[in-house]
């Protein structure tokens, strides 16, 4: 009796006629014969193009159209963050994993309001980015543990008093800082004294106090003024 043949379960796998075409972006080249070995030994895997940078990952998508990117992020010229948006832009169908040493939640944040599918760091492990690639083919994110971490560290964080004041606010709380009265704050910017009294009810509004004493001492303890 023949022994049967299990399948693979996993419908994010392609099958040998499916391949997925990958295109590796990094300015470094060790990390790019790295990456390339990898894929290479890949059965369902093709590497159709190395790109140095954001720009000639950009000219390489026109001319090969991989259906994912490995982008690295701090390049010269077009960061990575730049090219996943362009590339996000351009050609929704091709996805793009950011691959990275950085884990700063910005730069996390960043990456994934650009486009990104993934955001993994450079000590992943053989499976874990095999199975990345192939998730984000499939339309599924994946995130490195210490990226999920970032942005809960960030959605979990009470906002610094003054996050929220406009370019204007700012002005004119620098001045408050600096003793001037609504009047001659009026005369310094050139706008007219009701509108000093509305920046200054809505500063104080925002940060939360109810005298200007009290806003001129949060704007040293949270360095809010130059």
């Amino acid at each position: 009796m023949k022994g049967l043949t299990m399948t693979d379960p996993n419908p994010a796998q392609p099958s040998s006629k499916d391949r997925i075409r990958v295109l590796i972006t990094d300015d470094h080249a060790l990390v790019r014969t790295g990456l390339k070995f990898f894929l290479l030994a890949s059965d369902d895997l093709d590497l159709v193009g190395e790109a140095a940078s954001g720009e000639e990952a950009l000219q390489l998508c026109a001319e090969v159209t991989p259906d994912v990117v490995l982008m690295d992020l701090i390049m010269p010229g077009m960061n990575g963050i730049a090219a996943t948006r362009s590339i996000r832009e351009r050609w929704p169908a091709i996805q793009v994993i950011t691959l990275t040493n950085f884990q700063e939640p910005g730069l996390v944040q960043e990456a994934l309001q650009a486009g990104a599918m993934g955001y993994l760091l450079k000590n992943v492990t053989a499976d874990e980015l095999t199975g990345a690639i192939r998730a984000a083919y499939a339309g599924r994110p994946t995130l490195a543990p210490e990226a999920t971490q970032a942005l809960i560290e960030v959605a979990t964080q009470s906002p610094t008093p003054g996050h929220n004041l406009t370019a204007r606010e700012r002005e004119v709380l620098t001045l408050m800082v600096k003793g001037l009265s609504n009047q001659e704050i009026a005369e310094r910017l050139v706008i007219g004294l009701s509108t000093v009294k509305f920046h200054v009810s809505s500063i104080l509004s925002k940060l939360g106090v109810a005298s200007r004493a009290e806003a001129v001492a949060l704007a040293w303890q949270y360095h809010l003024v130059a």
